[in-house]
């Protein structure tokens, strides 16, 4: 499975912001998917997963603002991020993981895609 994220950009504090993440692979539909940032200077985190069946996760300081969601026709997962707020900003990655209890109980993804920078000013 091959991930490309997309849809960063500069946006204002408050702002709301979709990313993308395309993937090729006629198994798109059998694996969880997720999105993690990295913020300069700091670890990669998690923010979203989202299951094969559509059960969502998500880190408690998006909750309520970000949405993951899937659309297996198009072999692409979503993020819909609102209500952006500066300590926001980073490089989001998306992820491809067999196990979707990976992203909760932390390990290893099995595919990584390259990131797409999400810059949220004040």
């Amino acid at each position: 499975v091959q991930l490309q994220a997309s849809g960063g950009g500069l946006v204002q504090a408050g702002d709301s912001l979709r990313l993308s993440c395309a993937a090729s692979g006629r198994t798109f539909k059998n694996y969880a998917m997720g999105w993690f940032l990295q913020a300069p200077g700091k670890e990669r985190e998690f923010v979203a997963a989202i299951s094969s069946g559509g059960s969502a996760y998500y880190a408690d300081s998006v909750k309520g603002r970000f949405t993951i969601s899937r659309d297996d026709a198009k072999n692409t997962v979503y993020l819909q991020m609102s209500s952006l707020k500066p300590e926001d900003t980073a490089v989001y990655y998306c992820a491809a993981e067999s196990q979707f209890s990976t992203f909760y109980r932390g390990g290893g993804m099995d595919y990584w895609g390259k990131g797409t920078q999400v810059t949220v000013s004040s």
